[in-house]
């Protein structure tokens, strides 16, 4: 490993072993930087004292915060919320919880990004050795900027970083894909180049991956659909006519140089295997390890990125959010259902208001028997407690995250719970745990995006006897009609061949019986009682989930931070899931 990434890794070690002194000056300087501001004036009169600013500034969400990003968005000056500049606004996707967000943005910021995405890369070569000598394939696709009223960009989180001198400099250069593919607006034909350019450097790729896992298996999807013609280029060395981009057609120029019929027939031979199990390996060969992040929601992606991939190892980087970067995985090789990640000081200054899962739960049991309500509930989980330091944080517990950073975000709730796993030096390390507002409801039950993962993992076992795989899924609460019931949408494909799964009734319903009999109390009880209908399992055709990431994409989400919704509720998302229903499956009248 080069010195470079030997001293990347030694900033890591320093910062995790001073995790308390490094977060007490962060704090510090944001305060005697911004105290004048004027949302902090307001609180703080001018102080700069730590504790009265923890004693004063209020911990707020979005809504409570988002009348000052607007004024900024407007053309008012930054400093009603720092001292220094604005550079641009940070787009959130609004996939996981509703509206798209927008968080300003500083050179400080982007510094911090770059940071990451450095200290993430020296890890990974600590690790897997060999990497100086090949090439990457990331599959990548910007987002159209958009400017607002102040004169200042709003891009993606991804975007921005697309935009930096780190990434075209120097990350973009061992990339199968030319910089200018990436920023091509027509997704279909960027990702048709990205692949084509990965199989004609099958024999240097030693990594491929995407952001999240929703992209990369979008894009082996994809692949499914278009390899043939794929081949075709190859062969023939020429372009596919519809590729009518400049930002696609022009860099594929200088890589599609001619005629390669050996390479289609070898790629031809490989795709035509009934099954695509270990298809990843078959086509890049020296590949050691997918790149892509696959905690929360995108762990449903696991299973399927193993069956593609062969069992290579997946490598899921890091924790960031539109907010700022939070965490890094320091253990690359871990299993990517166990992946915690710990964060680094120096990013913002956090923290962490305790939830108690398991008193929420005994209150909605309570209130099951009429003696409790919505309120106590809240309070059980976090209403009532102080946050707790980064560094005071206890192994086991539950939390959410609360930042306060450079660019103007104070004691900000960033929405996701996570749980302590221990602590690397003196800096602790969590599990992405789920969001704060996805939540499955009919009554009083409450089911969030983690109990509904591992209800569905539990069922998944049934799945894997039979030769199935479950791509993707998602659920709304259907109301509609009373008593009213949850609903799963899953998208499925033989582990055999790459056909449409036959669906054996008795099977589909021993699935939803599973998943019921996995939820908790709360929703167990309601069910008796005939409050909860059974629920229902709705298997959609091949693609549906596609298009229901089209939907969002075309509503500004990006391809690249896209994650599928766990609980929808959107109508018009509901109904596209809707229109690829080919089977439909109830659990058992009554739970075991």
């Amino acid at each position: 490993m080069g010195k470079n990434w030997s001293e990347a890794l030694l900033q890591l070690e320093e910062q995790t072993a001073n995790a308390h002194q490094i977060q007490e000056k962060v704090l510090e300087n944001l305060l005697k930087r911004n105290a004048a501001t004027e949302y902090l004036k307001k609180f703080l009169h001018g102080s700069t004292d730590k504790q009265h600013f923890k004693k004063k500034v209020p911990i707020v969400t979005y809504e409570d915060f988002k009348s000052y990003i607007d004024r900024v968005v407007n053309g008012e000056p930054s400093t009603i919320l720092t001292s220094e500049p604005f550079t641009e606004f940070i787009l959130s996707t609004g996939t996981s919880g509703g509206q798209p967000k927008l968080f300003p943005s500083d050179v400080e910021s982007l510094e911090k990004r770059i940071s990451m995405s450095i200290w993430r890369e020296a890890i990974i070569r600590k690790h897997i050795e060999g990497l100086d000598n090949g090439k990457r394939i990331h599959l990548l696709f910007a987002k159209p900027e958009i400017e607002t009223p102040s004169g200042l960009m709003a891009r993606t989180y991804v975007t921005s970083y697309f935009l930096s001198s780190r990434f075209r400099n120097h990350l973009s250069k061992d990339c199968t894909t030319p910089v200018e593919m990436i920023f091509c607006l027509n997704i279909n034909q960027s990702m048709y180049c990205q692949l084509l350019s990965g199989l004609l450097h099958r024999d240097e790729v030693l990594r491929i991956g995407a952001v999240f896992a929703s992209a990369f298996a979008r894009c082996l999807k994809f692949l499914q659909d278009h390899w043939k013609e794929i081949c075709s280029n190859i062969r023939t060395g020429q372009l596919s006519d519809w590729i009518t981009e400049p930002a696609c057609r022009n860099p594929m120029s200088s890589i599609l140089t001619g005629p390669n019929p050996e390479l289609a027939d070898l790629l031809e031979t490989i795709f035509e295997i009934e099954s695509w199990e270990g298809i990843i390996r078959k086509l890049w060969p020296k590949a050691k390890f997918i790149d892509a992040i696959v905690t929360g929601s995108m762990g449903q992606y696991i299973s399927l990125l193993d069956f593609y991939s062969g069992g290579l190892p997946i490598f899921s980087p890091g924790y960031a959010a539109s907010e700022g970067c939070f965490g890094i995985n320091f253990e690359p090789l871990s299993n990517p259902s166990d992946v915690s990640y710990t964060f680094v000081p120096s990013m913002a200054y956090f923290e962490f208001l305790p939830v108690d899962k398991k008193n929420r739960e005994q209150a909605q049991e309570l209130q099951c028997n009429g003696a409790s309500n919505e309120e106590s509930i809240e309070k059980c989980e976090n209403g009532n407690v102080e946050p707790v330091d980064l560094v005071n944080v206890k192994v086991g517990q539950f939390y959410e995250v609360v930042v306060t950073t450079s660019a103007g975000l104070y004691r900000y709730r960033v929405g996701d719970v996570l749980k302590v796993t221990g602590f690397h030096n003196n800096s602790p390390k969590f599990q992405f745990v789920e969001r704060r507002n996805v939540v499955l409801s009919i009554d009083f039950d409450k089911t969030t995006e983690a109990d509904l993962l591992k209800a569905i993992t539990n069922a998944k076992l049934l799945l894997d006897k039979h030769g199935f795989i479950l791509t993707t899924y998602s659920s709304y609460a259907d109301v509609s009609s009373t008593p009213g019931r949850y609903v799963l949408f899953w998208e499925l494909k033989m582990k055999a061949s790459n056909d449409f799964p036959k669906l054996d009734t008795k099977m589909m319903e021993q699935c939803c019986s599973m998943v019921e009999e996995s939820l908790d109390f709360t929703y167990k009880s309601l069910r008796e009682v005939n409050i909860i209908a059974p629920l229902e399992l709705r298997v959609v055709k091949h693609g549906t989930f596609d298009a229901l990431m089209d939907f969002y994409v075309s509503k500004g989400a990006s391809v690249t931070q896209y994650k599928t919704p766990c609980c929808l509720k959107s109508e018009e998302a509901i109904n596209i899931l809707n229109t690829g229903v080919v089977g439909k499956f109830f659990s058992l009248k009554t739970l075991s």
